[in-house]
C-alpha cells in the first residue's frame, strides 16, 4: 500500500529548475520540466551526488559530480542504463506537490 506525502509548494520551483527536497529524513529531487512535475531520489547511484542540485537541460538533469545524464520522468541514466534512479508518482493538489511512495 502506498503512502502519499506532501513535499512542496509547486510555486517554488520555477521551469526548467530543480531542487533537493528533504522530508521525513529521505531526500528527493524534484523538477519542473516544462510546467510538469518529476521526482526521483536525489541520490546519484555513481557517486551519490545530489540530483537536485545537478544541471538540467530539457528533462535531462546531470550529477554534479560526474556528470552522469538522468531523464526526470523516467529515471533512466543515459551513461551507464544499467543504473537507473527510482522514481515516484507525482500529482500537485491545492498547489502543492505529492508523491507515492
Amino acid at each position: 500500500m502506498t503512502q502519499p506525502l506532501a513535499l512542496i509548494e509547486v510555486g517554488a520551483i520555477e521551469v526548467g529548475t530543480g531542487r533537493t527536497i528533504e522530508v521525513e529524513g529521505r531526500r528527493y529531487a524534484v523538477f519542473n520540466c516544462d510546467g510538469a512535475f518529476h521526482v526521483i531520489d536525489d541520490s546519484c547511484p555513481h557517486r551519490g551526488g545530489p540530483l537536485g542540485g545537478g544541471y538540467i537541460e530539457g528533462c535531462e538533469v546531470y550529477c554534479p559530480i560526474h556528470g552522469w545524464a538522468f531523464d526526470v520522468r523516467t529515471g533512466a541514466c543515459k551513461s551507464n542504463p544499467g543504473r537507473p534512479v527510482r522514481t515516484y508518482s507525482a500529482q500537485v493538489r491545492d498547489g502543492t506537490l505529492w508523491i507515492e511512495r
